[in-house]
């Protein structure tokens, strides 16, 4: 499936190949990834743009709607000034400031209908912005299942940002406030910061930028460990039209969880790709090249875990256009986990339902269901076929790549909604 082609680079920001030779990859690439969460319209594109400024929504069906659809990626840096005031800026009154921490934002969707991109990108942040709107009722539906999801997804480091301040009475973004420790007293984030401030306006960004500091350290990273990477989006660059001379291979966009990838290292794709023998869908996996690295808005030459970060392969462009590699796992050939067409899952359901408008309990998963499941940056559904043992067993519509130990959240379909109701861990 790798087809040869010309190793072109995805454009960079504009520095001469002397400077570049310069930069180290400490220097260029972020060090944390950090999420964006929330109920829809609460403001996460918009502090995307505040802190990086970039729309991290550039899908044409996202323009439209003005939710986020697929996961965004945009990097931005931590500076200090003189008086020691955190800033986004590099420079502040033509003086230089000096560079704190590079980060990386996963804008992830707050729609109901979409949390299992949301879920997806929740295994490839090191921390989490929980924003919520202080012109609405605190919690809102997608609030408190998102607030669910950071947790099974073992998310401990959260900053709440309260937005949208400037938009109500003094009195009203006071009582919202007291609403979120409310809701929150009783969470694993209890402890969390709570920081108002106005996106739109770029209003309290000093202290929002010094919580980051004080709750969202860089994790301690082993670059000895075998090279993995979560696949969140994959692309085709070329525009149409071009002419096989001038085109480039396919792009993996997506989050390093361990080790490091390098210009010209072999590696392998899985699930891969699907064909049908004797009547039979069979999965084999993918195997090219990387021809190039972009990370930290630079070409580099190795990527390491903390940021998004784009791989140029040699794949034909046609087999990751449209996302169709979301969910896959990259690394060495031979250094993956075993594929899988079912799952044996060990159960931790809530005892309710969150994302619903009634307060449901949630009954036990029974044989026959169909179940929504996420596991590492994939989202598959499972049916399931045994639920014996205190164990259950799905037959997947699509295989998996994971691991035993590997905690898999699990989603009911009730009205026509995919709804949280806990998580799994493989056997």
């Amino acid at each position: 499936m790798a087809v040869r082609k010309k190793k072109a680079e995805p454009k960079a920001e504009s520095a001469s190949p002397e400077v570049k030779a310069k930069k180290s990859t400490e220097d260029s690439q972020p060090q944390v990834s950090i999420g964006m969460v929330g109920h829809v319209d609460h403001g996460k594109t918009t502090l995307v743009r505040a802190l990086s400024g970039k729309w991290a929504d550039t899908h044409s069906e996202e323009m439209r709607r003005g939710i986020t659809i697929k996961l965004g990626y945009a990097d931005f840096s931590i500076f200090k000034k003189k008086d020691g005031v955190l800033t986004t800026e590099e420079e502040s009154d033509g003086v230089k400031n000096e560079l704190v921490r590079r980060c990386s934002l996963v804008d992830a969707p707050g729609h109901e209908s979409l949390m299992a991109t949301m879920l997806s990108g929740a295994n490839i942040m090191d921390g989490a912005f929980l924003l919520i709107s202080a012109q609405e009722d605190c919690p809102q539906p997608q609030t408190r299942e998102h607030v669910h999801a950071l947790s099974i997804m073992g998310i401990k480091n959260v900053v709440v940002v309260q937005n949208k301040v400037d938009l109500v009475p003094k009195e009203q973004a006071k009582r919202n406030y007291e609403q979120i420790k409310e809701f929150l007293k009783d969470t694993e984030f209890k402890d969390a910061p709570i920081v108002p401030i106005s996106a739109m306006h770029k209003l309290n960004i000093d202290v929002l930028l010094q919580a980051v500091e004080d709750n969202i350290p860089t994790p301690e990273r082993d670059p000895a460990s075998t090279p993995l990477m979560f696949v969140a989006r994959s692309f085709d660059v070329n525009r149409p039209g071009s002419t096989p001379d001038k085109m480039t291979g396919g792009v993996l966009g997506g989050a390093i969880k361990q080790g490091a990838f390098e210009v010209g290292m072999d590696i392998e794709i899985l699930p891969g790709y699907e064909v049908e023998e004797r009547n039979q869908k069979v999965w084999y996996p993918l195997r090219t090249k990387v021809t190039s690295i972009m990370a930290g808005g630079k070409s580099v030459k190795a990527a390491h875990p903390g940021g998004s970060v784009a791989v140029m392969t040699d794949l034909d462009p046609s087999v990751v256009k449209g996302d169709k590699l979301v969910g896959h796992l990259v690394g060495p050939p031979g250094s993956l986990p075993k594929v899988l067409n079912a799952l044996t899952l060990e159960p931790h359901l809530l005892e309710r339902m969150v994302g619903a408008k009634d307060d449901l309990l949630v009954k036990e998963i029974h044989q026959t269901e169909i179940l929504m499941l996420n596991v590492n940056s994939a989202a598959t559904v499972g049916v399931v076929t045994d639920t014996s043992k205190k164990l259950i067993k799905l037959a997947l519509k699509r295989p998996v790549c994971a691991a035993p130990g590997s905690r898999v959240t699990i989603s009911r379909n009730l009205e026509k909604r995919w709804r949280l109701i806990g998580y799994g861990i493989i056997i």
